[in-house]
């Protein structure tokens, strides 16, 4: 029996360069950082005081007040990027009927509700076991995301929350699309949402020297493969797929944005938070990737990279692209939207699956902005600072977490 195709048919987006899938094409289009001074707690006591902070979400629209007040801000963020996608593929249409024992959610978070954890643990210290609500343990795990969706909106079929740090949404949606290879679905709901601009958060990766201290140049601070980059900026938001069964897509007229034509996955097996020298992990995750998507190298135009603006981590990659597609690398375009984004840690996948599948779309390569002098090394076409029309078949997302782990998704434009 031949594998079932997976194409996508609905998009979804809570980010803090926009919180439509137009805004937020638009400002990746045009070069527009999302960056800026913390404004949701008062940072000045600390080194880095700059995130990627949403700023145009309204949760009323998508839950009630009580819902709301129950459930953790990275649950707002993902339950109403999972809600709109899915109004995106018009499965919420009046006319439209869907087996719901056919639809699932793999849908993740790589910190969980943090917010919600240290709000408990404050009111515990302060008043007591009775001080912390009924609601705590399920307002913050980090399968509500998908167990809410599914509640809300009957969805019977497999429901997940794989965790895997910054590979987080790159795992949901690789391993969602394999279940509906496998007939286990003929619809996933995929992807992953983060809230981690939290004070112990913040407080954490301030310790590990990770993020970025140039904070009187908020817009500036993400860098990828820029001489002067010195860490990632921490941001918040989600990025949510519907993926569909080919035919059942086709059978009821919708949209389809491109196809999941391939998905690999790798360990480093070398460190808790720093990438081997030569991106081993890396390059072999984008090679096993390539050949379940039976795709040469040299076919593939466009990749998404991790490309997180940490010295380390943007080196590695380099070489692990290197590595992969040997010559063809300086021929193939790669940039990092998180040089406007921020790091969206277990969301970041999510919303550069979306950019890159709008890429392929609309014949556009995103820009790396804030790349003016590539450090040594970093020398391939990281399309600097201004967005540029290409023909996009094929593209490549990457993602690489804590722990070592890597996940690489492959796109591409939908023909019968």
């Amino acid at each position: 029996m031949s594998q079932r195709r997976v194409v996508v048919t609905g998009m979804g987006i809570v980010s803090p360069v926009g919180s439509t899938i137009d805004t937020a094409w638009d400002a990746i289009c045009n070069g527009r950082s999302g960056i800026n001074t913390i404004n949701s707690f008062d940072a000045d006591h600390m080194k880095t005081r700059i995130a990627g902070e949403v700023i145009d979400f309204d949760v009323s629209k998508y839950l009630s007040p009580r819902e709301s007040k129950r459930l953790d801000e990275f649950i707002h963020y993902g339950y109403a990027a999972a809600v709109d996608a899915l109004e995106d593929s018009g499965l919420l249409n009046a006319d439209s009927t869907y087996d719901p024992e056919r639809i699932g959610c793999a849908l993740g978070s790589g910190i969980g509700g943090l917010n919600t954890i240290e709000t408990a643990t404050q009111a515990y210290m302060q008043g007591g076991p009775r001080k912390v609500g009924p609601f705590f343990i399920p307002g913050s795990i980090t399968n509500m995301i998908g167990g809410f969706l599914s509640i809300k909106y009957n969805l019977k079929g497999p429901s997940l929350a794989v965790v895997t740090a910054c590979s987080t949404a790159t795992h949901n949606m690789g391993l969602a699309a394999r279940m509906i290879q496998y007939g286990e679905a003929d619809v996933m709901v995929a992807g992953g949402a983060e809230f981690a601009t939290t004070l112990t958060s913040m407080s954490g990766f301030i310790s590990a020297r990770a993020m970025s201290t140039r904070n009187d140049a908020p817009a500036e601070a993400s860098r990828p493969w820029d001489e002067d980059r010195d860490g990632f900026v921490l941001s918040n938001g989600a990025g949510v797929l519907i993926l569909e069964e080919m035919e059942h897509a086709k059978n009821r007229g919708a949209t389809i944005y491109g196809e999941v034509a391939g998905f690999g996955m790798s360990a480093d097996a070398f460190h808790m938070t720093a990438p081997p020298d030569d991106g081993e992990g890396a390059a072999r995750c984008m090679r096993i990737a390539l050949k379940d998507a039976k795709v040469n190298p040299q076919d593939v135009n466009y990749i998404n990279a991790h490309g997180t603006s940490t010295p380390l981590g943007d080196l590695a990659e380099t070489i692990a692209i290197k590595t992969t597609f040997a010559d063809h690398a300086y021929k193939v375009a790669v940039s990092s939207s998180k040089s406007m984004t921020g790091h969206l840690l277990g969301a970041a996948g999510g919303v550069e699956a979306i950019f890159s599948l709008l890429g392929i779309r609309d014949g556009i390569l995103p820009p790396t902005i804030n790349l003016e002098n590539p450090s040594d090394g970093c020398d391939l076409d990281f399309v600097p600072n201004t967005a540029r029309e290409a023909d996009v078949n094929i593209a490549i997302s990457n993602s690489f977490g804590f722990g070592g782990t890597n996940g690489s998704l492959v796109f591409r434009k939908f023909t019968d």
